[in-house]
């Protein structure tokens, strides 16, 4: 009777801990499916102006507490969509980091609204060497002789564009490389006010590109550099003495004496010889 009493609180027990067990994983599951979501992350390595489709993408698990915003939870909904910047393989696809809906992919896509894009011919020297890549700021330097032909100075150095967007490099677009490339164009992102001064800049002088900090975003005006003020100004001349020259005019006026007055004559007979003598 002990024996049958103690078997069936061990019975008992048996089918209460398994109920706990069989409870406690139900409510671990139900946590576990409630605090994670299906994001959409890049299956590879994606570059700038890339079109995404289905092939380049993948869905993982991420905590629902950390998503993303503008996080993508459909891969119909990134279909054809392009990346206007480059992404890393296991990245999440951000609505920010895509083109608007019905943009194609290449340079253009890039392009931030009311800019433009515009290619100039560069060397290794005006190139900075190679070190102005995509993603880099520069500034636009001309030099020319058009703006002084008659002075002593003709050659003058003038920063034209300040902080202007490296867009490419001949035609690579990735901003994930670091060594410099050498290399004959480089485009430019710009307003459509400055795309017509670089125009007329390359038209009247030469061009050299000048690297700067991403962070330095101060305007500087310059009055542009000459010979005379890379080496000192040249003495001047002294000013011109104009001489006066005054012209006269002399009018000789011929006097004639006056006669005497006429008063009371009487002619006088001497001899041979006569005369008048008034008084």
């Amino acid at each position: 009777m002990k024996n049958t009493r103690a078997i069936l609180m061990l019975l008992v027990a048996l089918v209460a801990g398994v109920a706990a067990v069989v409870s406690a994983s139900r409510w671990l599951v139900q946590q576990s499916s409630g605090s994670v979501k299906q994001v959409v992350v890049a299956a590879n390595d994606l570059n700038l102006g890339q079109p995404l489709n289905g092939g380049q993408l993948r869905m993982v698990s991420w905590p629902a507490g950390s998503v993303p915003p503008g996080a993508f939870t459909d891969l119909k909904a990134l279909e054809g969509r392009v990346v206007r910047t480059s992404l890393q393989r296991g990245e999440p696809i951000l609505d920010a980091k895509l083109a608007p809906v019905g943009t194609k992919g290449g340079l253009s896509a890039v392009i931030n609204d009311g800019k433009r894009a515009i290619t100039v011919r560069v060397n290794d020297v005006v190139g900075v060497a190679g070190f102005a890549l995509p993603g880099n700021y520069v500034d636009v330097i001309v030099n020319t002789n058009e703006e002084a032909k008659t002075s002593q100075n003709s050659s003058i150095s003038k920063i034209v564009l300040e902080k202007i967007l490296v867009l490419a490099v001949a035609q690579q677009v990735s901003r994930d490389e670091t060594q410099p490339k050498v290399v004959n164009a480089v485009t430019l992102e710009v307003t459509p006010d400055q795309a017509e001064k670089l125009d007329v800049a390359r038209s009247v002088g030469t061009l050299s590109l000048v690297l700067r900090n991403q962070m330095d975003v101060a305007d500087i005006s310059t009055g542009g550099a000459t010979k005379g003020t890379l080496l000192g100004k040249a003495p001047e001349a002294p000013p011109k003495v104009v001489t006066k020259t005054e012209t006269r005019t002399v009018v000789k006026t011929r006097t004639v004496a006056a006669a005497p007055a006429r008063g009371n004559c009487i002619g006088v007979l001497a001899g041979m010889q006569g005369g008048v003598e008034c008084f």
